[in-house]
C-alpha cells in the first residue's frame, strides 16, 4: 500500500472513529487561545484548562496581559511549567498586538509567527481553530507519533512532518487532521502500550502490534 492510498482510507476511517474531535484547549477568543497553546508546550490540555479557568476571569483582555508584572503572571501559571518563559512570551505577544496590530490578534501566519514565543506549530492551532483557516498541520508529538507509526513520513522534523502530512491530505482536512490524529495518539495509540488489538486503524498500519518497539 502507497502513502498515497493509505491516506486515502484514513480520511475515511479517521473522522468515523473521532466525529467529534476538537481543540480541547477551553477558549472564547482567539487571544485566549494564543495564550492556552503558549500554555500547553509541554504541558497537558488538562493542566492548562485547570490554570486557565481562573487566570482568565482574573485577566480578561490583551491588555490586561501586556500589563500584568512578569512575577504575577509566573505565580498564575506556574503548575504549567517552564513558567518564566512563558510568562515573558504571553507579555511580550499581549504588548505586540497592541502595538502593531491595534489589540486584535492577527489572522496570518507570517503575522502570528512574529509574536514572541509563537512558532508555527502555535499559530497553526490558532489559524484553524479560532480563525477556520487551513494554512498548514499542527505536527504535536502526538501527530509526530502516529505519522510516523502509521507510515505517512520517515521523518522526525515537525515541518518535514507536516510537508509530508499536507501534501497526502487535502487543504480542507488539515485543522482535523491534527485533532484525528491527537485524539487517536491519546485515546488509542499511546506512546507505550498502544491498543493495536481495539484499534479502528489496524488495517491500514504498518505499525500495528510492533508499534511499542518503534
Amino acid at each position: 500500500m502507497t502513502r498515497k492510498e493509505r491516506a486515502r482510507i484514513l480520511s475515511r476511517l479517521l473522522p468515523e472513529t473521532y466525529p467529534n474531535a476538537h481543540c480541547e484547549l477551553v477558549y472564547h477568543s482567539p487571544f485566549q487561545l494564543l495564550v492556552a497553546t503558549i500554555l500547553s508546550a509541554q504541558c497537558t490540555d488538562k493542566r492548562v484548562n485547570l490554570v486557565t479557568t481562573s487566570l482568565f476571569q482574573t485577566f480578561r483582555s490583551v491588555q490586561d496581559f501586556a500589563a500584568i508584572p512578569q512575577e504575577k503572571l509566573e505565580i498564575a501559571i506556574h503548575s504549567t511549567g517552564f513558567y518564566r518563559n512563558k510568562a515573558k512570551n504571553i507579555r511580550g505577544a499581549a504588548k505586540k498586538i497592541l502595538e502593531v496590530h491595534h489589540g486584535e490578534v492577527p489572522d496570518t501566519l507570517e503575522a502570528l509567527a512574529a509574536l514572541p514565543g509563537v512558532g508555527r506549530k502555535t499559530a497553526n492551532v490558532v489559524l484553524g481553530n479560532a480563525f477556520g483557516r487551513n494554512e498548514g498541520v499542527v505536527v504535536d508529538t502526538h501527530v509526530m507519533r502516529l505519522s510516523q507509526r502509521l507510515g505517512l513520513t520517515q521523518h522526525s522534523n515537525p515541518i518535514k512532518i507536516e510537508q509530508d502530512l499536507m501534501k497526502l491530505f487535502p487543504e480542507k482536512s488539515w485543522t482535523d487532521l491534527s485533532h484525528w490524529l491527537i485524539w487517536h495518539g491519546r485515546r488509542r495509540c499511546t506512546a507505550r502500550k498502544p491498543d493495536c488489538i481495539s484499534c479502528e486503524l489496524q488495517s491500514v498500519c504498518p505499525s500495528a502490534f510492533i508499534a511499542e518497539c518503534l
